[in-house]
């Protein structure tokens, strides 16, 4: 599996470089308005592909947030691949979230499937229907089947997934990318008490989506 860097997304590096260059060129004209402007640029660019470290729950049972942003929705939908009805958190990344997406569970991807689609504000809830997206299936502990949906959104052009089918990661470990603005919706196995509810913000890898029901 292809491994971003730390502290900002190997993916950000050229437009980060393209935006800095061209304030430099915009500074050496000697054009002060579009060299503030483009210093602006690449100040929101470098913020944007920002990828921070992050420190996982201690409940080593616990789902974690696959995704920074805002949970806009909690309740059971068809999984995307299987078709069976389990719960579904979906969590909507604005542009000035952490776009980086980390595993929600420690285990084995099963597979990785792309599917072409609109390009639908990622927060309408047709969206998962209808848009650009990746979806990624990890079986864990017990072969217990996870299904992560990288979501598109009216902004965001660009899915990108480091893991691959037969990869092993751990919790929290980063998976992904969506440029932009996006979504990721997370679908779980029976036996899972979602710990969040809508509106609510969360952090990829450290906030506790959900937690194993009691016996």
């Amino acid at each position: 599996m292809l491994k971003p860097s730390v502290g900002v997304a190997l993916e950000g590096i050229p437009y980060i470089v393209i935006s800095a260059f061209t304030t430099l060129l915009f500074a050496v004209l000697g054009c002060w308005f579009m060299t503030m402007l483009m210093l602006g640029v690449t100040c929101f660019v470098g913020h944007f592909f920002r990828d921070p470290e992050r420190v996982a729950p201690e409940d080593a049972d616990a789902v974690c947030s696959p995704a920074d942003g805002k949970v806009i929705k909690v309740t059971r939908e068809e999984d995307p691949i299987t078709g069976e009805k389990r719960q579904v958190i979906a969590i909507f990344m604005n542009v000035f979230n952490v776009h980086v997406n980390r595993m929600p569970v420690s285990g084995k991807i099963e597979q990785v499937r792309y599917v072409p689609g609109k390009f639908i504000n990622a927060s309408f809830d047709k969206a998962h229907k209808d848009n650009e997206r990746n979806i990624v299936v990890v079986t864990g502990k017990g072969n217990q089947r996870f299904t992560m949906v990288q979501i598109a959104g009216l902004i965001a052009r660009r899915i990108v997934c480091w893991a691959e089918p037969m990869d092993k990661l751990k919790r929290g470990e980063r998976f992904g990318l969506i440029k932009f603005g996006s979504r990721v919706d997370l679908y779980m196995p029976d036996g899972y008490v979602p710990t969040v509810s809508v509106g609510q913000k969360v952090i990829a890898g450290e906030t506790p989506l959900a937690e194993k029901r009691k016996a």
